[in-house]
């Protein structure tokens, strides 16, 4: 049963990494002409040729959601990529026999889990020109900090168990048993870490964007998206909003599910449950 079970979850996530792969693909091959403006069919109902129906700009919302949710996942994707490695850093630092470096780990740690996430990633987008660079920066500097937390706390546990010490005394370099005994045991962290970054930095990048702080008007972010279409859902364009809305939720609880099945089945206790 319990391979049936590892079996489907590994079908899953082929499926998802197919779902992400197909996303950020159409989203790169659909031109820009598909998305441009016709005031003739502005404000057309979802139909046949229009799945999400148009803005008020005549622009295809179907086609502006797959590449506006390509550019999200993207976004997500380096950010959480990016969140882990550090988060994987900042951990493994832990092992260096220097408790200033250790006791300013944890600082930086507790500083950046103080403030909330959408402020931190306001400023570093603002400070850095908003757009895609400083919204990229803006979520991976902010998102690394818990992944980091649990890394360095498997960290401490490890640096203490007998093969360790075993290894200690028979000479085995630092570097050695980072690589043989340490590494191995962090990478399911690591994995199941960045998987559930990756809904995180999603909806951080359309929140912010639907705020005004991340990407230009001109892209077809899912936050501009829905930002624009707050200015005509009270003229009854609620298609506007419903649909691209429900797609981003939609692709969010399945990385975030996604992630705590393979957290269950990476992890020894939670295994047991």
């Amino acid at each position: 049963m319990k391979m049936n079970h590892r079996k489907l979850l590994l079908f899953c996530f082929a499926g998802s990494l197919l779902l992400l792969l197909v996303i950020c693909l159409l989203g790169l091959l659909i031109p820009e002409s598909a998305v441009s403006g016709s005031f003739l069919e502005a404000r057309q109902a979802p139909s046949w040729e229009h799945p999400f129906g148009t803005d008020a700009m005549g622009r295809d919302l179907f086609l502006r959601t797959l590449k506006g949710l390509s550019t999200s996942m993207m976004v997500g994707l380096a950010a959480s990529l990016i969140s882990a490695f550090i988060a994987l850093l900042v951990g493994v630092a832990t092992v260096l026999p220097s408790r200033l470096l250790d006791s300013c780990i944890r600082w930086i740690i507790d500083l950046f889990m103080s403030i909330p996430h959408t402020v931190l990633i306001i400023l570093i987008s603002f400070s850095l020109g908003r757009g895609l660079k400083g919204l990229l920066v803006g979520i991976a500097a902010t998102h690394w900090c818990s992944l980091a937390r649990l890394v360095r706390a498997e960290v401490l546990q490890l640096r203490n168990q007998h093969y360790v010490a075993v290894s200690r005394r028979l000479g085995k370099s630092g570097s050695w048993i980072l690589r043989h005994h340490l590494l191995p045991h962090l990478a399911p962290h690591f994995l199941v870490g960045m998987v559930l970054l990756f809904p995180h930095a999603i909806l951080h990048e359309a929140s912010v964007s639907f705020l005004g702080f991340g990407m230009p008007p001109e892209q077809p972010a899912i936050g501009m998206i829905l930002s624009e279409s707050l200015q005509y859902i009270s003229a009854g364009m609620w298609w506007s909003a419903l649909f691209p809305g429900l797609l981003l939720v939609l692709i969010v609880l399945l990385f975030d599910r996604l992630g705590e099945n393979l957290r269950k089945q990476l992890d020894p206790y939670s295994a047991q449950e």
